[in-house]
């Protein structure tokens, strides 16, 4: 980051993860390796997007026939993939919320019409953390937290007409004894399980299915994530099937 060769902690450590990052012509073999000023670093070329999060929400969004505008929230922004996606869309104002900090890619952290709340407990999210003001749209890539425990809160500052695009990932939501080796869900039943569940929570809380597909790019581990595109909706019920889930 002090050489301008990452916008971010987190998008040096995909770098280096990816193996685009070389040190003194060798690729870098983990991201905590010390290295003195005079030692060569290079970065191979890449696209222009802050995470590899941003090509998750394009896929999504082509998949699943959405065109984001007006104010969103991105819920779990991190680096900031989401959100620039968002801006690029054209959204005029995007809250950026993560329990983390120091995160967030410094374009995106500038950008006007991004609003940060770092250290925030999504669990806690208000209208105060949108200016008081319901939006009409949220996405959200969350971690090491159910989707389940996130709707309500979600609920809390979307307007009646809003939408939300919501990453379902099957090892958040499954229990420890479900995961196989690596942290992976690889029984394509309790994958469907996983998404079931949350989307079940959704309908209590008032929201229907629109529409769910799998995401283009898989998780670090390798699992395969879901998006899920929910409006509310009086009268609909999850369907019992998606033919989309495997």
């Amino acid at each position: 980051m002090d050489r301008g060769l990452a916008r971010s902690r987190g998008q040096a450590r995909e770098l280096i993860t990816a193996g685009l990052v070389r040190v003194a012509d060798r690729p870098a073999g983990k991201p905590s390796v010390d290295v003195d000023d005079a030692t060569p670093i290079t970065v191979e070329a890449g696209d222009h997007y802050v995470s590899r999060g941003a090509h998750k929400l394009l896929g999504a969004l082509a998949d699943l026939d959405l065109q984001p505008y007006g104010r969103a929230v991105d819920a779990g922004a991190s680096t900031g993939g989401f959100t620039q996606v968002l801006l690029e869309a054209g959204c005029e104002q995007v809250y950026a919320i993560d329990v983390g900090h120091d995160q967030l890619s410094r374009r995106i952290r500038s950008d006007p019409r991004v609003v940060v709340w770092e250290r925030t407990n999504l669990r806690d999210l208000e209208l105060r953390h949108v200016d008081q003001r319901p939006v009409n749209l949220l996405v959200a890539d969350v971690s090491f937290i159910s989707l389940r425990l996130l709707i309500a809160p979600f609920d809390r500052v979307l307007r009646d007409d809003a939408d939300m695009l919501i990453m379902i990932k099957p090892q958040f939501e499954v229990g420890r004894a479900d995961l196989g080796k690596g942290g992976v869900v690889a029984d394509p039943e309790l994958r469907r399980a996983a998404v079931d569940g949350v989307l079940r929570t959704a309908a209590e809380t008032g929201w229907a299915v629109v529409r769910v597909a799998p995401s283009r790019v898989p998780g670090g581990s390798g699992n395969q994530e879901f998006f899920a595109h929910l409006r509310r909706r009086e009268g609909l019920s999850v369907p019992r099937t998606y033919a989309s889930i495997s």
